[in-house]
């Protein structure tokens, strides 16, 4: 993968979310995630820091087998019940894996905004 990918996402509020992300190589074959984690944050602003109230952790699982490329985001209802529907969140999606000489390798694979939809219904 040479590039970050950019995409804008919506969010329904006070619902069950997931986000399934198929990461791949500027060939086509998908990106293995063997022996690598994912993880992803929303935030109102790039410049928030990780202790912010606004700023929330998706649940990111690489899914089986990691050779597939595969990254599920999450988030619960109660989480995105939480979320501030004024305004927009940004957000990214990094892969992490440690190398040969025992230092953390990071990689962000995708990033950008968030709206959340308000809930009518709750």
């Amino acid at each position: 993968m040479a590039l970050t990918n950019y995409e804008d996402i919506v969010i329904n509020q006070g619902t069950d979310t997931a986000i399934e992300i198929h990461l791949q190589h500027d060939s086509g074959s998908a990106f293995d995630l063997t022996n690598r984690t994912a993880t992803a944050k929303m935030k109102r602003r790039f410049a928030d820091s990780a202790n912010d109230p606004d700023t929330v952790a998706f649940n990111a699982i690489i899914a089986t087998p990691p050779q597939s490329g595969i990254v599920t985001l999450s988030l619960t209802n109660t989480q995105t019940d939480a979320l501030k529907t004024r305004g927009r969140y940004v957000y990214d999606v990094e892969i992490s894996h440690t190398d040969s000489d025992g230092s953390s390798i990071i990689q962000r694979v995708l990033e950008g905004q968030i709206e959340v939809s308000p809930s009518v219904t709750k």
